[in-house]
């Protein structure tokens, strides 16, 4: 039997939606911009190369921590306990199963596919075209109750991205030395730590399960900054999308000898 909407109790509208608005505006560019990244993402894990900028020490963070002993000499910064794999898995597997994890189960992420992509609902006062609302209680949907998890994961990750940054400041005659590749690796690194400390599951373990903050003051000063950054969790969500997206383009060009990378110090 139909449920929500469409339910035999449910008054019967000819007409989707009364609203006059552009409500389908958001849903199709927030869409657009998940459908690219899939796409581009998928495409440059099956890649394989254009990584790694020797010269200028950029590790594109879509391969990072490169631990393959297929990876191109200097991108290997935490050793190679991987052998190399076959041409249909990814040099970045576990790279990518963690950190497609992590957005994936996000709840921002999961709001916004639901709405964009599969139309359930895509905006307030729009009927879904799906019968019956099974909710996340049911294989797979199940699976994304696991966010918790992939953050813990993301937390590493995102301490192997601040080595690669730091890395990036390496001259390319020796000492410190600062290419516009190191601005868009540090630009993409603090909004990725702005998404991942800004995210349910960070307010939660910090300080979910208190039950008198008075007790317990550090973890109520933690709690309090994440949850004012957790106000712009879809902001950062989606800025930090967009940057490792051009971060991982301008170290690909690089790497691939297409663009210089210009130089304001070494």
């Amino acid at each position: 039997m139909a449920t929500g909407v469409l339910g035999p109790e449910r008054a019967r509208i000819t007409e989707r939606t009364l609203r006059r608005d552009k409500w389908w505006w958001g849903p199709l560019t927030t869409g657009a911009v998940l459908l690219f990244f899939i796409v581009y993402a998928t495409a440059r894990i099956f890649m394989n190369k254009y990584y790694w900028a020797g010269e200028e020490h950029y590790l594109t963070p879509i391969y990072s921590p490169c631990i393959s002993s297929a990876c191109v000499p200097g991108s290997s910064h935490f050793g190679t306990p991987l052998p190399a794999m076959p041409p249909f898995i990814p040099i970045a597997v576990i790279t990518f199963v963690i950190l497609a994890g992590f957005r994936g189960t996000c709840y921002y992420y999961r709001k916004a596919g639901y709405r964009s992509l599969f139309f359930a609902p895509a905006a307030c006062a729009v009927p879904e075209p799906h019968k019956k609302y099974t909710g996340e209680a049911r294989f797979p949907l199940i699976l994304l109750n696991l966010h918790r998890y992939f953050f813990y994961g993301a937390l590493v990750f995102g301490l192997i991205n601040v080595y690669d940054a730091v890395l990036a400041l390496n001259g390319k005659d020796g000492g410190v030395g600062i290419g516009l590749g190191t601005l868009i690796i540090w630009i993409n690194l603090a909004m990725l730590w702005a998404y991942t400390l800004s995210c349910h599951a960070c307010r939660h373990i910090v300080g979910g399960r208190l039950r008198s903050f008075s007790k317990h003051p550090w973890r109520y000063r933690y709690w309090t900054f994440v949850s004012k950054l957790n106000t712009r969790h879809g902001q950062y969500a989606m800025i930090s999308l967009v940057t490792v997206i051009g971060t991982d383009a301008y170290i690909m060009a690089v790497s691939a000898g297409w663009i210089t990378d210009f130089r304001f110090y070494n």
